[in-house]
């Protein structure tokens, strides 16, 4: 089962082969791009083959080689072949099991997909494509990490990249191959580093673990994959705003050589276009990024426009390339399971398609999420629209299946955190909230005063799952929401930290919910066909 992960792992690194770099992303979403090419029949027959058409291609950018494979499902292809070229592996490695999301009042509930891309070359094909040959069989890298959120009623969608050097918390997982168990990370680490402890199932733990958020699925795509399927697309328009050729003096760069203004790209220039970091904007993963969000949004309106999907041989040359570039979780395994998932992402119009990159700041040559990162992932977590269409609403809240113990055998440690950038922290808060809970019956309440955290709003953390009832215990006797409630390797047992946002009183009131997307969160439309990155002067020609 855990093969897959060796063998077709999707990153765009963009670097020649011996260049230095030799760690860039491509989404997993462009990697798996749809076929089509070559309108066949006349008459009534070409009629119903557009109508078939149009209904095909009713669906979202980033999961393009599921419609492929829910056509060749449908009745082209040798169902039980295809199955056998999908590669499977754990869909979550960590201990961490993220409650599921309550239905809405219909009995619906959102999708999460998370898209991860491998900087391996473990294959003669992938090889050519990515270069640093060097690297062959070495622990692969999660570069490009996505995730794809669906909303419950099926009208809108979210994707939030994350960036490869992002540092977190890995979780402590477990290899599904041969028991090797990885130990959590010693503090934090580039979240790219997740799929080498154990494979793609570890990328999806620490997900979890820093969002809060309930994952369903992921689907990894190679280089090869890449390729072939913007092929068969024919091409999709990219808009840059002066000449480029991303390759400088030692090497470094994709390649990718384009005239100012918009050139539809296809094949290895598609991949070119996915992989570029040098030459746009600043030359970060961040700039990337934002290419990649034009790209996917550019290749859901050309083939919702102008696709076609009639032509067998080369829908069966491009399923065999897409069900050989797929590694994904067991939920998805089989050729049925992707068709049926494209059927739900097909509903989604590009109107409705926000493309966001997580909030983040520099630390180092690193980043971090910032304040505003959490903002986006509270609303994906509460299903809540990035475009900001939906009537507000407000997801209920769902405790989790972990048992409380008794209040009076609770241990519990209060924190002060209420300190801010401009006000000195409020006295005697951790002693006072203490009492609070002493009274409610949590004798194990007990002040500490051994550290003094910064925090803008009150949270409960626990540092392992026999925990989360109580820490959930502990938020419900104060009116603390569950989703201040977090699990956090940097406790040793159930923490409430005082913050910023209950200064004083022994009621705490939640602050006002904000349901807005960040500003900083970059949100890109999936109908702006205006965009253009912006060409870094050094790389103009």
């Amino acid at each position: 089962m855990g093969k897959g992960r060796h063998v077709a792992r999707s990153s765009v690194r963009e670097e020649a082969p011996g260049a230095e770099d030799t760690t860039s992303p491509e989404p997993r979403e462009q990697r798996g791009e749809p076929s089509g090419e070559g309108r066949g029949g006349n008459g009534r027959r070409a009629a119903g083959t557009r109508r078939r058409r149009r209904r095909v291609l009713r669906w979202s950018a980033t999961v393009l080689a599921v419609v492929t494979l829910g056509t060749a499902g449908a009745g082209y292809l040798y169902y039980q072949h295809l199955n056998g070229n999908i590669r499977k592996d754990e869909l979550n490695l960590g201990d961490n099991k993220v409650a599921e999301p309550t239905p809405n009042a219909a009995g619906q509930v959102p999708l999460n997909i998370l898209l991860i891309g491998s900087d391996a070359r473990d294959t003669k094909a992938n090889q050519d494509l990515g270069g640093a040959r060097e690297t062959f069989g070495s622990t692969p890298l999660a570069d490009v990490q996505m995730l794809l959120h669906l909303s419950a009623d099926r009208t809108n969608m979210s994707v939030v990249s994350m960036p490869r050097d992002t540092l977190v918390q890995i979780p402590k997982c477990t290899d599904p191959d041969d028991g090797k168990v990885y130990a959590a990370s010693n503090g934090r680490t580039m979240t790219n580093q997740s799929l080498g402890h154990g494979g793609p199932g570890c990328t999806v733990a620490t997900w979890q673990e820093l969002t809060g958020i309930h994952i369903d699925h992921f689907i990894m795509v190679d280089f090869a994959g890449v390729v072939s399927m913007a092929d068969a697309v024919g091409g999709v328009p990219v808009c840059v705003d002066a000449n480029i050729h991303s390759r400088d003096s030692k090497g470094h760069g994709s390649g990718l050589k384009l005239k100012k203004g918009t050139t539809y790209v296809k094949g290895e220039q598609a991949l070119q276009w996915l992989r570029t970091r040098y030459g746009f904007e600043d030359g970060s993963d961040l700039a990337r990024a934002k290419a990649q969000h034009m790209y996917m949004n550019a290749m859901v309106r050309e083939l919702r426009e102008n696709a076609t999907l009639s032509n067998p041989n080369k829908l069966r040359r491009l399923a065999e390339k897409a069900t050989g570039a797929l590694t994904v979780d067991t939920g998805l395994d089989t050729v049925k399971k992707l068709y049926d998932l494209s059927n739900e992402l097909r509903k989604v119009e590009p109107e409705r398609i926000t493309m966001t990159t997580m909030p983040n700041r520099y630390v180092g040559a690193r980043v971090e999420p910032t304040e505003d990162a959490e903002q986006l992932f509270r609303l994906v977590r509460e299903d809540i629209a990035l475009d900001g269409r939906d009537k507000k609403r407000k997801a209920p809240e769902k405790a989790s299946d972990d048992p409380a113990a008794p209040d009076a055998e609770i241990a519990v440690r209060v924190q002060n955190g209420t300190r801010t950038d401009v006000l000195a922290p409020a006295r005697g808060r951790a002693g006072t909230v203490a009492g609070l809970l002493v009274e409610k019956g949590f004798t194990g309440a007990v002040a500490d005063q051994s550290v003094a955290p910064v925090e803008e709003r009150t949270v409960v953390r626990y540092p392992s799952a026999d925990l989360e009832g109580d820490a959930e215990r502990i938020a419900k006797s104060l009116g603390i929401p569950l989703s201040s409630v977090k699990r956090s390797t940097e406790v040793t047992g159930v923490t409430l930290v005082v913050g910023a946002d209950w200064r004083e009183g022994t009621a705490y009131a939640p602050p006002a919910e904000n349901d807005e997307t960040p500003e900083s969160a970059e949100a890109l439309n999936g109908a702006d066909d205006t965009a253009c990155m912006h060409v870094n002067p050094a790389f103009t020609w």
